[in-house]
C-alpha cells in the first residue's frame, strides 16, 4: 500500500536512509495522527482548547458557586461525602447526569452548591455507585490529595486559600534557552534531605536549589511530583495524576520551589508518567466507575503484570483527554518548564519492551508496536511545543524507537531529545564484568557515541536505578566497604586512589562524549556513599537510607569534597567551552596502551585508563599550535596525585620519523584525564 500524506518524510530520511523501506509504516503513523487530532478538536478548535479538561472536570469554585464534575459512564449514582456531609451519603449531594460533549460517550456527572457548602481544607470523596456494587473513590482530576496521618487513608481536600499564590520570577527561566546544552540534576524532594525524614518543598528550595546552582547546573528534574499512594514506588505508580503530593507540602510551596529555581536561572521539568498507572482502587483510577476499563484496556492488555499496575487506553478520546490536559495542567497551574516522560518503552510496545534487546528495525514497526501509543505521544508533544515552544521534552526509551527525539513535522515523533539509556549500562557492564586493566577504550568511545545524528541525546554515567537498594552505584562498585573507613583526605587506601581515579574518568568520559546533554542524579557527583532504602516493613521502616549525606561533601576532612569540585569544574568547563554545542572528532586510540584522544571545540580530550604505566613524553597526531591544560583529573584539588604543572602550556613538535606531521608530546599519568585548548592566532 502506498498512504498518502502532506506531512514530508525526506528530512527523516535523509537522516537515516534504512527507514525509507517504513515508508507506509511511518505514513500510516502521521496519518493516525491527523485523523486523531481532528477527532479530538472537531477540525474546529486547537489541541490546546481541548486539552483543558482540568478546567471542566474536578472541583471549582466560579460565580460564587461550588462546580464538580466527574466522567463516570457506568456509574448509576454519584455522592459527595466528606467533611461537609459527615461522610454520609446525603441526597442534597447528589451529582447528576449531564448531556456532555465530549468524545464518543456520555457519562459526565456534576453538582452545583453554594459557597458556604465547602471550605478550604475539608476532606471530601465521592461515592460511586454501579450496578451490582460501590466505592468510595477520589475524584479523577484532583488538585489536593492528602493521606490522614493515623489512619492512613487518603482523601481529596477543598484547597481554596485567600490568596494565590504571586510569581516573583516570571519570564526568567527563559534565562536559560532550550537550544541550548542541559546540565540536569536529578532529584527527590523528600529524600533531597539530610534528616532522616521525608523533605519538603520548602526545605528543597532552601537548602538544595542553592546547592545545584553553585555546581553548575541548569536544569533539575524532579521525581515524584504527582501524588502516588506508596512512597518507595519513587513517584511511578501514580493515583492522583493532577495533584502534586503532599507529604512533601502545599501547591503554594511546590509552586515556590519552582518559582525560586527560576530565581536561579534553574529551568526545572517534572517526571511525567503516563505510562502505566497505580492498581489502587479507591486512591487511584482503577474500577473507578465499576468497570476495569473505563481509563484502561479491556482484559489482560489492561494490565501491567512485570510492575503491578494498569495499562491506558491510548485509542479513547476521554483518555487523551485526560492525558493531554494532565500535560497543560503543570505547565500552566505550576509553571514547570517541560517533561521527563517516563517509560516509553513500555507505552510503545504491546510486549512491554520486556524481554527484547531490538536489534531490527523491523520490531519497531511491526504488529507488537502500540500505535496508538504513538499517536498519543506524538499529539503530546505537539501540544506541549504548540503551548509553550521553550519547552524541554524528554524521551526515557530504551528500545531506540527510530525518530522518537525528530520533530513531528519532518516525520518524528516529536521530543526534544532522548536518554541515552546505553550509557550507564555500559559502564555497570564493565565494572561488573571486566577488569579494568581489559578495558577497550575504542570500545568505549564507540559505545559512548552510537547516538542518531539528528537526534538529541543526554547522557548520564549512572542512573537513578543503580542507587536503590538491590544495586550498586558507581562508587559503590569501585570501593565497596572500603569507603566506610578509608575517605580520610590522609588516607592512601589503594582500593579508593583507584575508586577516585575512576569516578572521575567515568564521569568525565561520559560528559565529554555527550551529544546535547548531561545528567546526574543528586548526591552522585560527589559519589554518595549508601544506596537508596525506602522505609518499609523489612528495615523497621527507617528513612536512614532514603535521604542524602551532604555534610560529606561539606567535611574537609573527607574526599568526597574532591569528586564535588572535580564535578562542578567539568560542568563549568563543558559551559565555557560550548563542549556540548560542538563536532566531535576522534584524534587517536591505542587499546594496548589504553589511551585514547578527541577534540570538540578547539580544545583536546586526553584519557589515560592505564592502571599502573604513566606515559612520558607520550605522542600522538594533532593540529598545529600550542595547548594549554586547563583541566586535569590528578589535580590535588581533585584528590590527585599532583603529577602535573596546573595551566602547562605544550607546543606540537614536528616528527621527522613520521613525514614531519605534528604531534603533541605529553606525559600522561596513570588514571587521568586531561582537557587541553587549543590557542588560535586570535588568542595568541
Amino acid at each position: 500500500m502506498n498512504l498518502q500524506t502532506d506531512v514530508p518524510l525526506q528530512r527523516l530520511f535523509e537522516s537515516d536512509p534504512l527507514l525509507r523501506r517504513y515508508e507506509d509504516a511511518l505514513k500510516r503513523r502521521l496519518k493516525r495522527v491527523r485523523e486523531m487530532e481532528k477527532r479530538l478538536t472537531g477540525g474546529k478548535t486547537g489541541l490546546a482548547d481541548f486539552a483543558s479538561g482540568h478546567e471542566y472536570f474536578g472541583l471549582h469554585f466560579r460565580d460564587n458557586e461550588w462546580i464538580f464534575r466527574e466522567w463516570a459512564p457506568h456509574a448509576t449514582a454519584i455522592y459527595l461525602t466528606g467533611d461537609m456531609t459527615g461522610w454520609q451519603k446525603r441526597g442534597e449531594f447528589a451529582l447528576k447526569p449531564v448531556n456532555p460533549k465530549l468524545g464518543d460517550a456520555d457519562g459526565v456527572w456534576e453538582i452545583r452548591l453554594r459557597a458556604d457548602a465547602m471550605k478550604h481544607k475539608e476532606h471530601y470523596k465521592l461515592l460511586v455507585c454501579w450496578h451490582g456494587g460501590q466505592g468510595e473513590r477520589i475524584p479523577a482530576y484532583s488538585r489536593r490529595v492528602v493521606q490522614d496521618p493515623d489512619t492512613k487513608i487518603f482523601s481529596a481536600q477543598v484547597w481554596q486559600p485567600n490568596t494565590p499564590y504571586l510569581w516573583q520570577n516570571a519570564g526568567k527561566q527563559k534565562t536559560n534557552n532550550s537550544r541550548e546544552p542541559l546540565f540536569i540534576y536529578e532529584a527527590h524532594v523528600g529524600m533531597a534531605q539530610e534528616e532522616g525524614k521525608v523533605g519538603s518543598y520548602r526545605e528543597f528550595a532552601d537548602k538544595i536549589l542553592p546547592r545545584i546552582s553553585a555546581a553548575g547546573y541548569n536544569m533539575i528534574q524532579l521525581m515524584a511530583i504527582p501524588e502516588h499512594p506508596y512512597y518507595g514506588s519513587f513517584g511511578y505508580h501514580v493515583a492522583n495524576f493532577f495533584a502534586a503530593s503532599s507529604r512533601f507540602g502545599t501547591p503554594e510551596e511546590l509552586k515556590e520551589l519552582i518559582d525560586t529555581a527560576h530565581g536561579l536561572g534553574l529551568k526545572v521539568i517534572m517526571d511525567i508518567v503516563h505510562s502505566h498507572a497505580a492498581n489502587n482502587e479507591v486512591e487511584g483510577l482503577s474500577r473507578f466507575d465499576g468497570t476495569l476499563y473505563q481509563y484502561f484496556h479491556e482484559g489482560a492488555r489492561g494490565f501491567h503484570r512485570a510492575w503491578d499496575s494498569r495499562c491506558f487506553d491510548y485509542g479513547k478520546v476521554e483518555v487523551l483527554h485526560f492525558l493531554l490536559s494532565n500535560c497543560r495542567f503543570w505547565l500552566d497551574e505550576y509553571r514547570f518548564d517541560g517533561f521527563r516522560f517516563d517509560g516509553i518503552t513500555s507505552m510503545l510496545y504491546l510486549h512491554h519492551g520486556l524481554g527484547d534487546a531490538f536489534r531490527f528495525y523491523e520490531q519497531y514497526f511491526d504488529e507488537s508496536a502500540d500505535e496508538e501509543a504513538v499517536t498519543y505521544l506524538t499529539l503530546a508533544n505537539k501540544l506541549i511545543h504548540e503551548l509553550y515552544p521553550d519547552a524541554v521534552i524528554i524521551a526515557e526509551d530504551i528500545s531506540g524507537m527510530p525518530g522518537l527525539a525528530f520533530p513531528h513535522d519532518k516525520g518524528g515523533i516529536g521530543f526534544d531529545c532522548r536518554f541515552a539509556m546505553g550509557i550507564p549500562d555500559l559502564w555497570t557492564r564493565l565494572l561488573k564484568e571486566v577488569p579494568d586493566e581489559r578495558w577497550h577504550v575504542g570500545y568505549m568511545f564507540h559505545e559512548l557515541t552510537d547516538r542518531r545524528k539528528d537526534e538529541k541525546t543526554v547522557s548520564y554515567a549512572e542512573s537513578h536505578d543503580q542507587a536503590i537498594v538491590g544495586d550498586k552505584t558507581v562508587i559503590f562498585r569501585l570501593m565497596d566497604a572500603a569507603m566506610y573507613d578509608h575517605m580520610g583526605v590522609d588516607d592512601d587506601h589503594l582500593r579508593v586512589s583507584r575508586g577516585m581515579a575512576l569516578h572521575k574518568l567515568i564521569r568525565f568520559m561520559t560528559l565529554t562524549t555527550a551529544g546535547n546533554g548531561y545528567l546526574n542524579f543528586m548526591g552522585n557527583e560527589f559519589g554518595h556513599p549508601e544506596w537508596i532504602d525506602f522505609p518499609r516493613e523489612g528495615n523497621g521502616w527507617s528513612y536512614h537510607y532514603a535521604r542524602r549525606q551532604w555534610h560529606l561533601a561539606d567535611d574537609p576532612n573527607l574526599k568526597y569534597q574532591f569528586l564535588a569540585r572535580f564535578d562542578r569544574d567539568m560542568i563549568a568547563a563543558a559551559k565555557r567551552f560550548n563542549i556540548l554545542e560542538s563536532p566531535l572528532r576522534l584524534v587517536y586510540e591505542h587499546n594496548e596502551d589504553m589511551v585514547i584522544v578527541f577534540e570538540r571545540a578547539e580544545t583536546l580530550f586526553v584519557f589515560n585508563f592505564h592502571p599502573s604505566v604513566s606515559y612520558t613524553d607520550y605522542r600522538f597526531s594533532a593540529r598545529q599550535g600550542r595547548y594549554c591544560m586547563i583541566l586535569s583529573s590528578d589535580a590535588a584539588e581533585y584528590g590527585g596525585a599532583g603529577r602535573l604543572i596546573p595551566n602547562q602550556e605544550h607546543r606540537t613538535l614536528s616528527d621527522a620519523s613520521h613525514d614531519n606531521r605534528h604531534v603533541l608530546s605529553l606525559y600522561l599519568p596513570t588514571r587521568t584525564a586531561l582537557m587541553l585548548q587549543r590557542e588560535t592566532e586570535v588568542q595568541r
